[in-house]
């Protein structure tokens, strides 16, 4: 039993969770007969039987399940045991960017969870929009961002972390006509944008534009460099906005804005991971691992 090879329980603990042989091979990208070879090996390892075949497919013999069992809490402690070498390694400070909405409203819950596990890891955050943030990992000026938007940036890599999506919002006070129900009727209601090189306003454009809607800001509009300056504006009757639902929760408890109802437009979006072509290594490698396993919930 000692000398199992760990592939041979893997390939077993597929068959127990597919039921198939066929269907084991294709999530382990093995071929069937391969598999099918790792259970005869196993067997004679084990010196028993493992499965039960029939023209359903393959089921655990008693033997096979008290395996099952076993082999699921070895990987388990070898997973734990990879995370704490991982993390013996992790103890340089974590220098991270990200575009102001991940950093106001999406970050802080996995940071502070961070900092709770890892207490010794000093932290340093910069904040700004997508442009700028991009910027910062393509210099070296840090490792690991969060950036908003759904657009290739060159020579960095984006993997998803969290998705999220934007709702026009009106304030209460705002006059009885601001409620379109299309994007064509925002031809002449007043919006609120971001900044240029901002990746809230590069997605809300972009599915204007595929809407057959205006995607730039016009004379009545104004341009805002924050979030809470454009919900501020929303709610003291300035214009409408896309925000995040990340950011609204607050807002919206409190009667201060509320979303147009009927609106026809749905702006759907994806915050990802900005990472060096190169790719990552110790504390910022860690963190990335950490946060996709522990991703935040809407408050």
């Amino acid at each position: 039993m000692s000398e199992i090879d760990l592939d041979l329980l893997a390939s077993f603990l597929a068959v127990v969770e597919h039921g198939r042989i066929a269907e084991a091979a294709r999530a382990t990208h093995l071929s069937q007969p391969a598999v099918s070879a790792r259970i005869r090996r196993l067997e004679s390892q084990v010196d028993a039987t493992l499965f039960q075949r029939s023209a359903q497919g393959v089921t655990p013999t008693p033997a096979g399940e008290k395996l099952a069992r076993h082999a699921q809490e070895i990987l388990r402690m070898l997973d734990r045991a990879a995370e704490d070498v991982r993390e013996s390694e992790s103890v340089g400070p974590l220098s991270l960017a990200a575009s102001t909405t991940i950093a106001a409203q999406v970050l802080p819950h996995t940071l502070a969870a961070y900092q709770r596990r890892h207490p010794d890891v000093e932290l340093r955050l910069q904040i700004g929009n997508t442009h700028e943030v991009a910027d910062a990992v393509r210099s070296g000026r840090v490792p690991l961002a969060l950036v908003e938007g759904n657009r290739r940036i060159p020579a960095i890599r984006l993997e998803p972390w969290v998705d999220d999506d934007l709702q026009l919002v009106v304030g209460r006070d705002a006059p009885k006509h601001w409620r379109p129900r299309s994007p064509q009727d925002l031809e002449h209601i007043p919006l609120l944008w971001r900044e240029s090189g901002s990746g809230t306003r590069a997605v809300i454009a972009k599915a204007l534009r595929a809407a057959g809607a205006r995607s730039k800001p016009q004379a009545q509009d104004l341009v805002l460099g924050s979030n809470e300056a454009i919900t501020s504006g929303v709610a003291a009757g300035l214009g409408l906005a896309f925000l995040s639902r990340w950011s609204l929760a607050p807002h919206l408890g409190a009667g201060r804005v509320s979303v147009v109802p009927g609106f026809s437009l749905s702006v759907q979006r994806t915050f990802h991971f900005a990472i060096p072509s190169g790719g990552l290594s110790g504390t910022a490698a860690h963190f990335m691992e950490f946060a996709r396993r522990t991703p935040p919930r809407v408050s």
